[in-house]
C-alpha cells in the first residue's frame, strides 16, 4: 500500500508513520509533504493508494489542495479540527481522526480502507477491453521501491514471484530478489498466460525459468528452477493445477 501524509506538524507526520509500520508492515511512505503548494504539486505528478491529510497547513487549508488538482484517491483525515467533517467528506474522505491520534482508531480506519478497497477492486481496464474484444494489455515492467531508491524492472527480466510469510518477492533471471507492493492474486490478473503460471498458492513461474520437471507423488509435478528459490525450497505445482499446468507447457 502506497500512501502519502501531508502533515506540517514532523513531530505528528513521524508518528503517523511509525503507526502505520506498526500496523501495516509493507506500507510504503512515498512522502512527507508539510504545505498546500507543495502538495498540488506532488499530486500533479504522482498518484497512491491512500492519502493522510492533515486541515491546517504551513500555508493555508488543505481543501485549497483540491480546487487546483484532481484527486480521486481516497483520504483519512488528521486533524485537530472537528468542524470541517461535513466538508471533508465531499472530497473522497473515508475517515475523519481528531488529534491525538490513537493507533486503535488508525487500525480500524485502515480496516476500513481494506475492505473498501476488497469491495469495489474492479480493473476497470480489463473489463473494457472484454466488453470491447480487444486483446488484454499486460504488464510490460515493475516499478520498485527500496528505500528511496526507484528500481524499473522488465516483466521479461522476471523468472518468478513468490510468497514468503506475509509479502511477496520478485526473482530476477539475475538471481535478484526485490519486495512488491501487489498480492499474487493481483499479480496473476497482470501478467501474461502465456509466459507466467501459478503452480501454487505461493509462486508464479515464467516459462523460461523452468530447468527441469520431475513426476512427484499424488500426480504432483516438482519443477526444478532457475535461480533457484530462497532456501532451496521445492517448487511443487499443486494436485488442482497440475493437469492446467500441462496444457500451459503445451
Amino acid at each position: 500500500m502506497k500512501v502519502l501524509i501531508i502533515e506540517d506538524e514532523k513531530i505528528a507526520a513521524d508518528r503517523l508513520e511509525q503507526m502505520l509500520m506498526e500496523i501495516e508492515p509493507d506500507v510504503q511512505i512515498m512522502a512527507k509533504i508539510d504545505s498546500v503548494q507543495q502538495s498540488i504539486q506532488w499530486l500533479s505528478k504522482n498518484t497512491v493508494d491512500l492519502i493522510f491529510l492533515d486541515i491546517q497547513l504551513s500555508d493555508g487549508v488543505s481543501f485549497t489542495i483540491f480546487e487546483k488538482v484532481d484527486v480521486k484517491t481516497p483520504i483519512i483525515f488528521t486533524t485537530a479540527y472537528d468542524e470541517y467533517a461535513l466538508k471533508a467528506f465531499k472530497v473522497n474522505s473515508i475517515s475523519y481522526l481528531l488529534k491525538p491520534i490513537s493507533k486503535a482508531e488508525l487500525s480500524e480506519s485502515i480496516t476500513k480502507y481494506n475492505n473498501l478497497r476488497s469491495a469495489f477492486n474492479i480493473d476497470i481496464d480489463a473489463l473494457l477491453q472484454f466488453i470491447h474484444g480487444k486483446e488484454a494489455k499486460y504488464k510490460e515492467n515493475f516499478v520498485i521501491q527500496i528505500g528511496e531508491k526507484i528500481k524499473r524492472i522488465e516483466t521479461s527480466e522476471i523468472a518468478y514471484f513468490y510468497a514468503l510469510e506475509k509479502s511477496v518477492f520478485l526473482k530476477t533471471f539475475q538471481n535478484k530478489s526485490y519486495p512488491m507492493d501487489f498480492s499474487l492474486d493481483n499479480l496473476e490478473t497482470r501478467l501474461d498466460p502465456k509466459l507466467f503460471f501459478r503452480i501454487n498458492r505461493k509462486m508464479i513461474i515464467h516459462i523460461r525459468a523452468i530447468a527441469n520437471m520431475t513426476a512427484y507423488s499424488r500426480s504432483r509435478i516438482k519443477v526444478d528452477l532457475n535461480p533457484k528459490p530462497e532456501n532451496d525450497s521445492d517448487a511443487l505445482v499443486s494436485i488442482s493445477r497440475s493437469a492446467d499446468f500441462r496444457k500451459w507447457l503445451e
